[in-house]
């Protein structure tokens, strides 16, 4: 099945697909609020374009409380977890093909999620070890941003007992910590170097990270809940309740050569490794991707060259604003990839 749109320019059925689902990203909207009391979180759409929606407050589903986003254009709260960049729970991954899988690695240990000629991304693994199982239970409590020659810690903060209305994030920009007041829609900006901004999503425990033309990240900030420990077995205590993030990533300008866990999904000729068909796919090879701490780049699959390679822009997938290129039965663009 094809379409003709202009006289010799063919789109498949796969790549119509793919530009509609990007249309449909561009009506995504993040603002989060916590109930009184903690339970679900609500949001609301901020894209003005979209007048019918224009903040109004939504709660977020039961199968996400804690992190959902808002759809302007059916003015529905949608879950996060369950879009292409998202890294959550036990590491849950939704790769850039769409494809869902788990990366446990191990506990206390850093591991590059995307290695990129200028962006690369560390995560910091917690986690506990099951007596009844051969690997940790791991999550993912902070991740060091690399890009051009600076550094950008954003992490959860070790905590007891969780307070919904008690901040849990910690920040830092090269080095030095940041301040956002608790307030919903604050805002920090970088005054020198690359322009970063920081925007609280919530008045606490949520935040998004943009460096414009590079990525953008979508963190929260929740714990293990005694319920969640009963179910799965994970044996949480009082001493920590193993506040840790949920995440969801946006890139704008990878190469063809990006590598990493979630990284290298985003590549036009990458084939999934893990094992369809079972309840939980798993990507091994944890060694390949292992750093030696949280702002290094030295995992084996490492591809950052930092600021030696600003201003290349050879074999790049997508540029600095949200474009699209279509091959055949591929296309490639913010943060989704279609594959044939």
């Amino acid at each position: 099945m094809a379409f003709t749109v202009k006289k010799n320019f063919l789109l498949n059925s796969w790549e119509i697909l793919g530009i509609l689902m990007l249309m449909w990203l561009s009506t995504i909207s993040v603002e989060a609020f916590p109930l009184a009391g903690g339970g679900s979180r609500r949001v609301k759409c901020n894209l003005i374009q979209y007048i019918a929606c224009y903040y109004i407050w939504q709660t977020c589903p039961l199968q996400c409380p804690t992190f959902c986003l808002m759809d302007c254009a059916t003015c529905k709260p949608v879950c996060s977890c369950n879009y292409p960049g998202a890294v959550c729970q036990d590491p849950r991954f939704v790769g850039g093909d769409g494809i869902t899988f788990y990366f446990h690695g191990k506990r206390n240990q850093d591991f590059c999620l995307v290695s990129d000629a200028n962006l690369h991304i560390n995560a910091h693994f917690i986690g506990k070890r099951n007596a009844k199982m051969k690997r940790d239970f791991t999550w993912v409590q902070s991740i060091g941003i690399l890009f051009g020659n600076h550094q950008l810690l954003v992490g959860a903060k070790k905590t007891s007992k969780w307070e919904e209305n008690v901040d849990h994030l910690e920040f830092s920009f090269d080095g030095k910590s940041i301040s956002i007041p608790h307030k919903q829609g604050a805002i920090w900006q970088s005054t020198k170097g690359q322009h970063v901004m920081v925007t609280r999503t919530s008045n606490t425990n949520g935040v998004t990270v943009e460096v414009p033309g590079n990525f953008k990240v979508t963190a929260v900030v929740i714990p293990i809940s005694a319920e969640e420990s009963r179910v799965h077995g994970y044996d949480i205590t009082d001493e920590d309740c193993f506040a840790h993030l949920e995440l969801n990533f946006k890139f704008y300008k990878l190469t063809g050569n990006v590598d990493g866990v979630l990284g290298q999904t985003y590549r036009s000729n990458y084939v999934s490794k893990v094992k369809m068909g079972v309840t939980m796919p798993v990507m091994g090879g944890h060694l390949k991707y292992l750093s030696s701490h949280l702002f290094a780049s030295d995992c084996t699959v490492s591809q950052f060259h930092g600021n030696s390679m600003l201003g290349v822009g050879s074999n790049e997938l997508a540029t600095e604003h949200p474009a699209l290129t279509c091959s055949s039965g591929r296309i490639h663009g913010n943060g989704v990839v279609f594959k044939k």
